[in-house]
């Protein structure tokens, strides 16, 4: 089969044949439709992630049919076609039992722990406990998203901060993530408030359903988070309900955080590459919250697509651009220089 391949960290990857896999005995193939390109695929060719063994293939958000069934697999059949989370459970453990496959000690993760998705084929384990049927109705473009970011956003802001409609969410950076949260947010039936330093992402939040939007450029993280505040000052004087950090940044968190009205829930989804400080007592006197979001279980997938499907959240609006895995090399070292514009970049394996 074909598949993007690389053999050394952050040096271009090639397009080459190599073996197609075998179906696990409690897995499939997925014959893949389509793909995205997503900042979390620049980190692992970067060599940012441990887990990662040479030679590899990228790619955990995709769309497909199943080519083959592994021994054991009861639930799902050849020919259907399927999505997939990027945090893979074991589907034994308690938390898997529990629906909580996305912090399974033993997790899979394709493009990571094994070969990815930038390839004709990608081999999903325990599938059972892990694929996700989709419509047929439904593009590509509206799907790919949903295995990393938008699955992310979604269980981060429903699961975990518990959004209620007509409540207030300041998300704090613009790129995929955040704008995947921004549309979330805007489906659940929250106000919006984006914030980022380049006019570009801003422009697509406010596309993507952001209400208001501030540029933090130049601005210190109180002086943000008094920015912040003061767009919902006439409803909500005393601060946001939620804040999301898409960027892993300290002084965004530090500005999310001071941003919360009393009882507020912030959200960690951006990755950072060090510890932040965390105004402690400030979380201890207005009792904040502060949650993480890895992911999201197969389990949690119908309310996620429940939306797509009733067209109160379109995914495929955030794509910009779709490539054909030829140009895939080119992509993945497009990542190493800041995006001009925001937006998503598929690949279709049928171009």
């Amino acid at each position: 089969m074909r598949a993007i391949v690389f053999d050394q960290f952050s040096v271009r990857p090639q397009l080459r044949d190599i073996a197609a896999p075998t179906t696990p005995a409690a897995g499939v193939v997925i014959d893949v439709e389509a793909t995205g390109v997503c900042r979390s695929d620049h980190h692992a060719w970067s060599g940012h992630d441990a887990t990662i063994d040479l030679p590899h293939v990228p790619g955990h958000e995709l769309v497909g049919r199943i080519a083959s069934v592994g021994v054991g697999v009861e639930e799902f059949r050849i020919g259907q076609r399927v999505t997939v989370p990027f945090v893979c459970g074991c589907g034994t453990c308690r938390w898997c039992l529990s629906g909580n496959a996305q912090v399974c000690p033993e997790q899979t993760q394709p493009g990571f722990t094994h070969l990815g998705s930038w390839a004709d084929q990608v081999v999903i384990h325990h599938a059972d406990a892990n694929l996700v049927a989709v419509p047929e109705e439904l593009p590509a473009a509206a799907v790919v998203g949903l295995g990393c970011r938008f699955a992310t956003a979604f269980h981060g802001l429903r699961a975990r901060a518990q959004l209620s409609a007509g409540e207030t969410v300041a998300v704090f950076g613009c790129g995929g993530v955040g704008l995947s949260a921004i549309m979330i947010a805007r489906a659940l039936g929250a106000q919006v408030v984006a914030i980022d330093i380049a006019e570009a992402g801003l422009e697509s939040a406010r596309t993507l359903g952001a209400g208001r939007t501030v540029n933090a450029s130049g601005l210190s993280p109180d002086e943000l988070s008094a920015e912040v505040v003061a767009q919902f000052s006439d409803d909500c004087p005393d601060g946001v309900d939620v804040t999301v950090d898409a960027l892993g940044r300290a002084d965004t968190i530090r500005a999310a955080i001071g941003a919360l009205a009393p009882l507020g829930r912030h959200v960690q989804i951006g990755l950072l590459p060090e510890e932040p400080v965390i105004d402690v007592p400030r979380v201890i006197a207005l009792e904040l919250s502060v949650l993480g979001s890895h992911g999201m279980a197969a389990a949690d997938y119908p309310g996620l697509v429940e939306l797509v499907v009733a067209g109160r959240l379109r995914p495929q609006e955030l794509v910009t651009k779709v490539i054909g895995l030829d140009e895939a090399p080119e992509a993945m070292e497009a990542m190493s220089v800041p995006a001009v514009t925001a937006g998503m970049t598929i690949i279709d394996l049928g171009r």
